[in-house]
């Protein structure tokens, strides 16, 4: 997911947070620290549940563990995902990181490990990162370490409003590009708004570029791009036509381009209240829907896999993804590390997952999940044949970010396929 832009009242908070510190974080080294005075400590944990029921679920397991630790207080501090990864950006080109706080791994994580930001945690949690599955800790491990602690793991796709698909006609899940495109056209000859976008963040649109180029390219393409630092590839380029074959089909709801993810009037909310007929989301889709509209489709509520296009070198059960964790500064208090057990463990964690705010993590916790499409969700990713992490976490920072802006730019008609993989390309060599 991307970085937001930079407001200048986005700016002006950010600089009295870093006026604060970051749970008193005061190291001159370039890491943070928790405080201590007279044996208590505070530990300062930004994550981004800022949604039921994961907001609600962490508030009650923050008391619990202070109850259990009257010396320690866990500074619970919920930003929503774009304001948090903002000021992230922030704290961590100053030379800080808050002690505890969401990662989705990647090149993103990697290079705050190569500034020197973040605890290898590869010793202090030994016995019970064996816990978790491979897939779940890949993100997260460099050079044979681990650098965070997986909380939540899933795949993204197409959440579907079942009744809006029968009213245009449409009896099944679109498997090929070129069914989804014909579903598409069945919906507006309807009268029903096909898809709901979050224009205005971005991230949701560069989805669709990587799914595409995961189809046509293949995983392996996208690996070897962020070798070579090279996407002046027709296969690339291609990726770009189809997602523009897709917008000039006027497929998303009046005003997208200025729309949000997770406010009253944005993406999840149009899906959660019935406006539009399909979303392309990850797991998460379904609360976040919910709660945006205060309302719950259901059983109306399906999900289906991103279609295969024909001739494309990918496979169809490739799944495009992420996790979510939590990573540790450098400098954070032991405290730090033991609240993250203490979150990780079988019977918390396993609780979380019930309540359908996240995936499971852990080996065997697979038959936690109740509700029916997120049970969809684990199978279809327990069966994946390959995966790709977000792009925007995948790649280094600036990287993901062109690529976030270019599919905006191309969803909105203001650059061509071409200029996309150009724009990609003279940023990754520029790296």
């Amino acid at each position: 997911m991307s970085l937001s832009r930079r407001s200048v009242v986005l700016l002006a908070a950010t600089a009295a947070l870093l006026a604060g510190g970051c749970g008193g974080q005061t190291n001159t080294g370039g890491a943070a620290t928790g405080t201590a005075s007279a044996g208590k400590v505070t530990v300062e944990w930004w994550n981004i549940s800022t949604t039921e029921p994961m907001k609600s679920f962490y508030a009650q397991k923050v008391k619990e563990y202070q109850t259990a630790h009257p010396n320690v207080t866990i500074k619970n501090v919920p930003i929503e995902n774009e304001a948090f990864k903002a000021k992230l950006a922030t704290v961590t080109q100053s030379g800080k990181t808050p002690d505890v706080y969401t990662t989705w791994g990647g090149g993103v994580l990697k290079q705050q490990i190569d500034a020197g930001l973040v605890k290898d945690l590869s010793s202090e949690a030994a016995t019970w990162i064996a816990d978790f599955t491979p897939a779940s800790l890949a993100a997260y491990q460099f050079d044979q370490k681990t650098y965070a602690i997986p909380q939540d793991i899933g795949m993204v796709g197409f959440w579907y409003n079942k009744d809006l698909f029968k009213k245009a006609g449409i009896a099944a899940a679109p498997a090929t590009w070129t069914e989804f495109i014909d579903a598409v056209k069945k919906l507006k000859a309807a009268g029903v708004t096909p898809i709901a976008l979050a224009g205005k963040e971005k991230w949701p649109g560069h989805y669709y570029w990587a799914y595409l180029a995961m189809r046509i390219a293949g995983l392996d393409a996208l690996k070897q791009a962020a070798v070579d630092h090279d996407f002046n590839k027709p296969d690339f380029v291609a990726a770009g036509q189809k997602l523009k074959e897709l917008a000039d089909l006027q497929p998303f709801q009046k005003g997208y381009l200025g729309a949000a993810y997770s406010t009253p009037d944005g993406q999840a909310a149009l899906m959660g209240n019935g406006k539009t007929a399909m979303e392309l989301m990850g797991q998460w889709a379904p609360t976040v829907e919910k709660d945006a509209s205060k309302k719950d489709l259901g059983d109306k509520l399906g999900f289906f896999t991103f279609p295969s296009v024909d001739g494309g070198k990918g496979s169809a059960t490739d799944a495009f993804g992420g996790g979510g964790g939590y990573a540790v500064g450098v400098n954070a208090p032991p405290a730090a590390v033991d609240f993250l057990k203490f979150l990780s463990s079988k019977d918390v964690h396993a609780a979380a997952v019930e309540t359908g705010g996240i995936q499971p993590v852990l080996k065997g916790e697979e038959s936690v999940v109740k509700d029916p499409n997120l049970a969809v969700v684990a199978k279809t990713l327990a069966s994946a044949s390959g995966f790709q992490l977000y792009l925007d976490q995948a790649y280094p920072p600036a990287v993901g970010q062109e690529v976030n802006d270019s599919v905006a730019a191309l969803i909105a008609g203001s650059k061509t396929p071409e200029q996309v993989t150009q724009a990609v390309t003279e940023t990754a060599k520029s790296e």
